[in-house]
């Protein structure tokens, strides 16, 4: 039986965390290794956590809109870590102005920042499971 994948997950700069405990229950009943960081983590204790852990994936979450801000460098900071190949998934309430911006651009702004996924509030668990069984090459 293959060792399940470890995935790190928190919240960067920010308390609300309910996103993150629901998506900790999903992904450890998909099958993955759950370390739940925290809340209000700077980048450095998500690598650290990363690199304590030899995860595959970090799952930022963001409840206040103030993603873009808190997010800008992490990339940058997971290739200086040695953590280049890292999937970078975030996903939340990722600006303020949500109504006045497109999904695409929202979007387009994440992945500029590295993120290789970026999802929306209203997502569901059991896509980010899926994409992160594509993304991380796991059968079934």
């Amino acid at each position: 039986m293959r060792e399940p994948k470890t995935v790190v997950i928190g919240v960067l700069n920010d308390i609300h965390n309910l996103g993150v405990m629901v998506l900790r229950h999903a992904l450890d009943r998909g099958g993955f290794n759950v370390v739940n960081a925290g809340a209000m983590l700077s980048h450095e204790d998500f690598i650290g956590a990363a690199i304590e852990t030899s995860a595959s994936a970090l799952l930022v979450s963001s409840s206040y809109g103030h993603a873009a801000i808190d997010a800008e460098g992490l990339r940058e900071k997971c290739v200086e870590a040695g953590l280049a190949d890292i999937i970078l998934y975030i996903g939340g309430n990722l600006t303020v102005s949500r109504q006045q911006q497109s999904w695409d651009d929202i979007e387009t702004i994440f992945k500029g920042l590295g993120f290789d996924r970026v999802y929306p509030q209203e997502t569901l668990p059991t896509k980010v499971i899926a994409d992160l069984k594509r993304d991380l090459n796991i059968e079934g």
